[in-house]
C-alpha cells in the first residue's frame, strides 16, 4: 500500500485590526466625546423663559456630554470585558 504525502494545509488568517477589541472600543469612545467636542463648539445654546420673562440659557453641549457618559459607559463595559465571545460562523 503506497501513501500519498500532502501538503500541509494552510490556515488563513485574519488581519491583526480585525480582533483587536481594545483598539476599535477605545476609538469608538475617542469618536464619540470627539462628536461632543464639536456639539459643544458648534452647537446652539438651549434657551427656556418661564412666565415672569426669566429665562436661562444651557449650553447643548452639557446635555449631549450627559448622554455620550452612558454611552462610553456601557460601550467600555462591552468593549473591554475579557469574556471570550464566541460567534458562529
Amino acid at each position: 500500500m503506497s501513501t500519498v504525502s500532502h501538503e500541509p494545509s494552510t490556515v488563513i488568517r485574519r488581519p491583526w485590526w480585525i480582533d483587536a477589541r481594545d483598539m476599535w472600543t477605545s476609538l469608538t469612545i475617542v469618536a464619540i466625546w470627539l462628536a461632543v467636542a464639536v456639539s459643544a463648539a458648534f452647537g446652539p445654546t438651549m434657551k427656556t423663559y418661564d412666565v415672569s420673562g426669566s429665562g436661562a440659557s444651557i449650553p447643548s453641549g452639557i446635555i449631549v456630554a450627559l448622554f455620550a457618559m452612558f454611552a462610553t459607559m456601557s460601550v467600555a463595559k462591552r468593549g473591554f470585558d475579557r469574556k471570550e465571545t464566541t460567534t458562529k460562523p
